[in-house]
């Protein structure tokens, strides 16, 4: 079983965080012991090395650079647009890096995807090299590096595939998380030039009208790389039953993060622990579940877990320490009665269904 990530904030760990993702993740720890700057310092779950050790061969990988609109939201961003958007660049130049090295392959097409595929299989018995690149499609996380519309067509020329239009609260395109607003005239543009190329929405992270206002506006291809079930943790953060029946029916597919907070209700930021709320794999296991049920198949469920998403294994599930845990919730699945067919789509088959028909 291999697993395809939907949802890895890679270069943000390696240019903001300052960690050599191919090194192993021993390794990476032990050279953040001595710093304080950050909560999740010496908690890091993902490297290149880790991946591979558990066999996630591929995923979406971001950029991200957030800008700051007032003072209340716990992640932090850039004064301006144009900041953020040199953050990006300079996130987009260690992915190309990371492909010189042979470290991780670039998919931006249907022909990278099928060369992916067969260089796995190759790979997986025994005919190609021990060390395998990841593969990664490039997804924007947030659109408020965009400067000006025109950016959307560099970005694409660049390789990037999906865009998310909000992260936390305001944005310059559409409201976020712990917040709520009209996309407006600049995100309903955005989604048009979106459209125009053919690229993938991201749905994750907007606020409940915006959600509905962009499955109306927008008529191309549409996923949630890494979103979670209201009806199992009650927040705006989650999804509601009838917006993952809405995108069901759009033929989009929703990754399940391991976020804890995400997971179990009444977290409380900085006091709660996966400890003290028993938060394990099963948890991840109940959403993927719910959404299955919602869906009535298990065509639109895969892995989306957003670790070291600017936490580390203090606020992950008690039984996973590094991403190659994340092949534990494959056993869990099967005593629940999913067969070996349905562990293959969740675990990478959906997403890569949805790249064949979405890429160009």
């Amino acid at each position: 079983m291999w697993t395809f990530d939907a949802h890895l904030d890679l270069s943000m760990n390696a240019v903001e965080w300052n960690r050599d993702l191919t090194q192993t993740i021993e390794a990476v720890r032990t050279s953040e012991k001595p710093l304080t700057d950050k909560r999740d310092r010496g908690h890091g779950t993902v490297t290149l090395p880790e991946m591979r050790r558990g066999h996630v061969f591929g995923c979406v990988a971001t950029l991200i650079a957030r800008v700051e609109h007032n003072a209340y939201s716990p992640v932090a961003g850039w004064r301006s647009p144009e900041q953020a958007w040199a953050i990006t660049q300079a996130q987009r130049a260690w992915y190309r890096c990371m492909e010189e090295k042979q470290e991780m392959q670039l998919i931006a097409s249907r022909s990278h995807l099928e060369s992916f595929a067969v260089n796995l299989q190759a790979n997986r018995e025994g005919r190609g090299p021990s060390t395998f690149p990841i593969a990664f499609v490039l997804s924007l996380e947030g659109a408020d590096s965009i400067v000006e519309l025109d950016y959307v067509d560099r970005l694409h020329e660049m390789g990037v595939r999906a865009i998310g239009p909000a992260h936390y609260g305001p944005g310059r395109y559409a409201f976020g998380t712990d917040s709520d607003g009209s996309l407006g005239a600049s995100g309903r543009e955005l989604l048009k030039k979106m459209d125009e190329l053919g690229m993938i929405l991201d749905v994750t992270h907007l606020c409940d009208q915006c959600y509905w206002e962009a499955l109306d506006v927008y008529s191309g291809p549409i996923w949630a790389s890494h979103q979670n079930c209201r009806s199992l943790v009650p927040h705006n953060r989650q999804f509601s039953d009838q917006q993952i029946q809405a995108l069901v029916n759009r033929g989009g597919v929703l990754g399940v993060a391991l976020d804890a907070w995400m997971l179990t209700p009444n977290w409380v930021r900085r006091v709660s622990t996966p400890e003290k709320h028993q938060v394990t794999l099963a948890n991840v296991v109940d959403h993927i579940d719910r959404i299955c049920q919602i869906a009535g198949n298990d065509l639109h469920c895969g892995i989306g877990s957003d670790l070291d998403g600017a936490y580390g294994f203090e606020q992950t599930p008690m039984d996973v320490n590094t991403i190659a845990d994340v092949s534990g919730i494959y056993p869990i699945l099967k005593q629940r009665g999913f067969t070996e067919e349905s562990l293959q789509r969740i675990a990478h088959q959906n997403f890569l269904n949805f790249l064949t028909s979405a890429l160009p």
